[in-house]
């Protein structure tokens, strides 16, 4: 299937005029809809024997990941979301008590609680960071560095981007000093994989988690986690599974005497994949994974930031607020904005809905993420239904610069 930057083919069934919530949830593609058809009508023909052709295609999808990502697949395990990644290696990270972990203030819940919940299980503390600001990174580091010279702490934390405002964080930075204080660092990559270019590698990042049903088009209920290679051997497998054991399914397919219970765990990541998974989720993964690599996220990252350079313009025109970043190493996929005075987020989000444009509200904010479907002829529509929502509010005027 041909696609392009700025193509809706993929998204022809899409209500939407302009669709800018993919830091939410994205709409399913036609490249997805077919793949999950396709597994959906092996397994209604074939019943169970479909899993021998669908087995074989999540080790396709864990190479594309390692595509993704700057990344061996061997050092990838696939999981149900990012959260759950997280907790899964939250509880298999060999704490000791007392052991510090460092998170964002303002991070998404699911970096939090995993965090929060090892902690009370094996006596940890967790401290806050300060909230990543738009224009200035002092603050921020200057309280992890403190941090980190108190003592005692194992992990960092931090989303790639932030959910709200798509700032994203200093990486070079932070691992520097993570590396200079012996902390390791775990990162929600959610709101950067499948838009903003990661080389998990070359950042020298220990861990890093991802979700497939916003940036990279797939749906809910399927995510990954990477482990850097010296890592792994130092994770306790707690949430081992049938499948966590070496040569675990060979008791279904071989004669007696085979089932046993004294098989090592798998010595790679993927004891983590303890358990029956996904498969539709993978597949739909598979699919979305194909074109996003086919464009290529450099390219992907480009257009999204044209699209964003456009609205942004037409924003600050109308006299609205972006929190977006003025350095370009800092933007992301996502423009938020201060709602109007007198008129909350939630109210301008349903407005647009109304009007053909669908954004989100994260923590008061109304954000805009657009992705490579998305076209820049359509943003003289969005900033019209923008004018009409602000014109609608009482005794306010039209804000049109037209």
């Amino acid at each position: 299937m041909r696609i392009g930057l700025g193509d809706k083919s993929l998204i022809s069934q899409l209500e939407a005029q302009a669709y800018l919530g993919y830091a939410a949830i994205a709409p399913v593609t036609a490249c997805v809809s077919l793949a999950v058809r396709e597994l959906l009508d092996d397994y209604a023909r074939l019943g169970g024997s479909a899993l021998g052709k669908w087995l074989p295609r999540r080790e396709t999808l864990r190479a594309q990941l390692g595509r993704l990502i700057g990344a061996s697949p061997d050092n990838i395990a696939f999981a149900s979301s990012a959260t759950s990644a997280l907790g899964d290696l939250a509880f298999c990270l060999p704490w000791r008590p007392g052991d510090g972990v460092l998170v964002g203030n303002g991070e998404f819940p699911g970096n939090v609680s995993p965090w929060q919940n090892a902690a009370a299980l094996f006596a940890l503390r967790v401290h806050f960071l300060p909230k990543l600001r738009t224009s200035d990174d002092d603050e921020f580091l200057s309280a992890l560095e403190a941090r980190l010279r108190a003592g005692r702490v194992r992990l960092v934390a931090l989303s790639a981007v932030q959910f709200q405002t798509g700032i994203r964080t200093p990486l070079d930075s932070v691992v520097r000093l993570c590396r200079a204080y012996g902390a390791e660092l775990a990162l929600d990559a959610i709101q950067a994989c499948g838009v903003v270019p990661l080389d998990v590698t070359a950042l020298d990042v220990d861990y890093l988690a991802g979700g497939a049903h916003k940036w990279l088009m797939a749906l809910e209920g399927t995510g990954f986690l990477y482990v850097k290679p010296s890592c792994t051997p130092r994770l306790v497998p707690r949430t081992a599974g049938w499948l966590s054991h070496e040569d675990g399914l060979r008791f279904l397919f071989e004669g007696p005497g085979v089932l046993r219970y004294d098989r090592p765990i798998k010595g790679g990541i993927q004891f983590m994949e303890g358990t029956s998974a996904n498969a539709a989720g993978y597949a739909a993964l598979e699919a979305s994974l194909a074109a996003i690599l086919q464009l290529g996220v450099p390219a992907i990252f480009e257009h999204v930031s044209a699209y964003l350079d456009e609205l942004e313009a037409g924003l600050l025109a109308r006299g609205l607020t972006s929190l977006r970043p003025r350095e370009a190493a800092r933007r992301s996929g996502i423009l938020s904005i201060e709602p109007p005075a007198g008129l909350a987020a939630a109210d301008v989000v349903a407005a647009l809905h109304e009007r053909g444009v669908c954004a989100t509200m994260p923590d008061g904010l109304v954000r805009f993420a657009p992705h490579f479907p998305n076209s820049r002829a359509e943003i003289p529509a969005v900033l019209s239904a923008l004018d009409s929502t602000l014109a609608a509010l009482p005794g306010r005027a039209s804000t049109s610069t037209e």
